[in-house]
């Protein structure tokens, strides 16, 4: 049996362990949340307790109904909450804001903490457009701040697994890549009420599921091929159940075109189940993700492909919390990787031509920005 390198595994982008790699560090990290609109803000909060990393400090939203429905579930204190930004700032002095607003609120979310020096995780996609995240990416330039993207899949071992099997060069060349993402859609699943509302907002939310999992699928493309931007991005998308998605797609498919490369992005609110997988075809080898820990995988010469387990990610690699610390700790400094701001300029780069693909019917040429 071929054994593929070291890596890590963590189910889900907000999920902490009580473990983590700077507990010789007396001081956790200031955090504050701004927003509760984004249902992965209940999981981070179910979590949070169990590590020991940062320090929850201030929550800002100054929707009573949904504070106090936040408070009540989580025995959250009454001291945590705060109407703005400022207010908690001055209050709570964080180092770093964790955003869970809709997507269409992130570049003001993060020019109002850019004003006081503070670093931002938020939410993947990183904004609505490429106009926004050009505006952002210049915040964070003259501000001198990070500004970091949480995907689920960045914490997954296997997608980890490919990235250093494309490197070792045991997959050849790229040449084809197949990433599926999403699930029976958000109503179905049950997300929470103010989510589901801005999940179908376009304006909030850029788009459907061409939005919501195609920025899966562009983040860890660009990754795999080192920053690359694509020749062109051709899509189509559709809307199979208007009645309950009448504003946004529901279904899209995102072909990215690179000069010895293809990636075919499947991001939809229609499959039968939930799935966040991947196929990548080299000239040496094949390899397939299975869930986040684990790779189906055969190279040249082998009569059959293999099941293998991808061991533990090192931290700070391994969940976004370590991966923040480490940055406020001057541990990390992100470049070039699924998190960090310059890959996910990228990332919108293809998100806003696919839009404009499937709106136009037309492919759509891009050039690297400068």
């Amino acid at each position: 049996m071929r054994l593929i390198s070291a890596f890590a595994f963590l189910c889900a982008a907000l999920v902490f362990p009580a473990f983590g790699f700077a507990q010789s560090s007396p001081t956790p990290v200031r955090v504050a949340i701004i927003g509760l609109e984004h249902g992965h803000v209940a999981g981070f909060l179910h979590q949070f307790p169990l590590q020991h990393d940062a320090e929850l400090v201030a929550i800002v939203d100054a929707d009573k109904t949904l504070t106090a429905r936040y408070q009540q579930q989580f025995h959250l204190a009454p001291k945590l909450f705060y109407n703005t930004l400022d207010e908690a700032v001055a209050a709570t002095h964080p180092k770093a804001v964790l955003v869970y607003t809709s997507v269409g609120q992130h570049r003001r979310v993060i020019e109002e903490a850019a004003q006081h020096g503070l670093d931002v995780m938020v939410e993947k996609p990183l904004t609505i457009s490429l106009g926004d995240a050009l505006a952002i990416q210049h915040t964070a330039e003259q501000h001198h701040i990070h500004v970091l993207v949480n995907y689920e899949t960045t914490w997954y071992a296997s997608n980890r697994a490919i990235y250093d099997e494309l490197n070792a060069g045991k997959l050849g060349d790229l040449r084809k890549a197949v990433i599926h993402d999403g699930h029976e859609g958000p109503k179905e699943i049950g997300v929470q009420p103010e989510f589901l509302k801005w999940l179908t907002d376009p304006a909030q939310n850029g788009a459907g599921a061409l939005y919501d999992f195609g920025c899966y699928g562009a983040d860890l493309m660009t990754w795999w091929m080192h920053d690359e931007t694509p020749l062109s991005v051709t899509a189509v998308a559709q809307t199979d159940k208007p009645g309950t998605y009448p504003h946004v797609d529901d279904d899209a498919t995102i072909i990215l075109q690179y000069p010895h490369a293809q990636a075919v992005l499947m991001p939809s609110w229609n499959w039968t189940f939930s799935r966040k997988d991947s196929e990548v075809y080299g000239t040496k080898g094949q390899a397939m993700t299975v869930g986040p820990d684990k790779l189906r995988i055969r190279y040249i010469g082998d009569k059959q492909e293999q099941q293998v387990e991808a061991p533990p990610l090192i931290p700070p690699q391994d969940t976004s919390l370590h991966y923040l610390v480490a940055v406020e700790r001057g541990e990390l400094v992100p470049k070039g990787d699924l998190t960090s701001l310059d890959t996910n300029i990228i990332v919108m780069q293809i998100l806003d031509a696919a839009r404009e693909s499937a709106r136009t019917g037309r492919t759509i040429t891009l050039k690297r920005l400068e």
